[in-house]
């Protein structure tokens, strides 16, 4: 609620701020055109009739003019500019009236804020959006190899690309077949670049594995890898990019990372379209990377048994639940025939949810019986064993057809007749 004199808008740039305030006693507009120094700014508020409330867009600025206005004492908010309520005939838009606008916004309370990382938080954040771009560094690098040795008609049959067997090709094999000089220094040039850029995704993901197993991340991140396909440096980037888990619940997670449908409805008639892929991206490619993991069947095996060791028994047992659940809601998609893509955003919808619940998890409290829809029947906790030595889903299909995969085939017993056998 706004209960300042003065309210503030600010248009932020790299080398300029427009700034605009509407006094709320008087209703006087002060405008100026400050730089983009903090002292600056601060400075010119505390010429303005008190108290002040300031607010400005998040973007490529950063929230440094954040924190130096809250180390001051002064009320700032950190706006979402797509959450913004502008005029559909205003064709006018200059930064003084952007700032001008702000400042009207922010004192009838019709901003939405975003939330504000810490200094740690956003740090750790940098260094796994490093990794990101040197994996998108090194796919561009790659081909620009692959497709250089395609030009000339050379192309690798021997198997998987990108293994020690395609490297050794690539220096002996391939190598040799280009005659010119140029086009030599050419796949020398291509070539290295992606070992250097192989390199830093090396040295990236040392640096992210340290920082998963020793921060203040550590315990999130172990609750997370109890799901199939979140490792450390997936745990460790969801943990970071979301920041507050507290702020959504099971249902909304979905929507801020862009994983829920599209509508335009009206009166009786309902349309639903694509997904609206707004929010967080990286965490969207996370989810729906993570998706894939659930397709397969599902065993626990030897890297899921040594990330629940890390991980406390409530975490481990809802864990488990939700292997089971997204695994099984495959089943259904693959049994309907529905499209792969249309499955696996369905899936990472869910895993959001699943993520979630991990997230907000409250070791101290007693685990509630989370009542999965699949059909599993029966919770594991009714089986006294560690969850690494419970049956798998192919022994539970055993012991009771309820739990059968329709994905395998069912197995029958030899009905023995007694005529051939005597």
């Amino acid at each position: 609620m706004f209960t300042e004199r003065t309210s503030v808008g600010l248009d932020v740039h790299a080398r300029s701020v427009a700034a605009a305030a509407i006094d709320g006693v008087t209703g006087e507009l002060f405008q100026s055109r400050l730089t983009a120094s903090y002292e600056h700014v601060r400075s010119w508020l505390g010429r303005l009739p008190g108290p002040v409330a300031v607010v400005y867009e998040a973007g490529p600025t950063g929230f440094g003019l954040y924190r130096h206005l809250r180390s001051a004492g002064i009320r700032c908010e950190v706006v979402a500019p797509s959450k913004l309520q502008r005029p559909a005939g205003d064709r006018v838009k200059t930064d003084a009236r952007d700032a001008v606008h702000l400042a009207r916004l922010l004192r009838l309370d019709e901003v939405t804020s975003v939330a504000i990382p810490s200094v740690d938080q956003e740090a750790a954040r940098d260094l796994v959006r490093a990794r990101e771009d040197c994996r998108s560094d090194l796919m561009r690098a790659r081909h620009r190899l692959s497709k250089l040795l395609l030009r000339h008609g050379i192309v690798y049959s021997g198997g998987a690309a990108w293994t020690g067997q395609h490297d050794l090709w690539l220096r002996h094999d391939a190598l040799v077949q280009l005659t010119s000089p140029a086009t030599r220094l050419s796949f020398d040039a291509d070539y290295d670049a992606v070992l250097n850029v192989k390199a830093r995704r090396d040295r990236l993901d040392a640096a992210i594995e340290e920082m998963a197993a020793g921060s203040e991340f550590t315990a999130l991140v172990r609750r997370l890898g109890c799901l199939r396909g979140i490792s450390s440096l997936t745990g460790l980037a969801l943990a970071v990019e979301i920041g507050d888990w507290h702020r959504f619940s099971g249902n909304s997670i979905g929507s801020f990372v862009g994983l829920v449908p599209t509508e335009s409805s009206s009166g009786a008639s309902r349309s639903q379209g694509p997904i609206t892929k707004t929010g967080n991206g990286h965490v969207r490619r996370l989810l729906v990377e993570a998706a894939w993991h659930h397709r397969p069947q599902y065993r626990i095996g030897k890297t899921m048994r040594d990330r629940w060791a890390l991980a406390p028994a409530a975490a481990r047992d809802r864990g488990d639940q939700g292997n089971r659940r997204l695994h099984h809601r495959w089943v259904q998609f693959l049994t309907r025939r529905k499209r792969h893509t249309i499955a696996t955003v369905a899936i990472a919808r869910e895993l959001a949810g699943w993520c979630w619940s991990l997230a907000v998890l409250d070791d101290s409290r007693p685990n509630p019986d989370l009542a999965c829809a699949a059909g599993f029947g029966g919770s594991a906790r009714s089986d006294p064993r560690p969850f690494y030595e419970q049956p798998t889903a192919s022994t539970r299909a055993t012991l009771d057809p309820r739990h059968a995969d329709p994905l395998q085939p069912k197995h029958r017993p030899a009905v023995t007749n007694p005529r051939i056998s005597e």
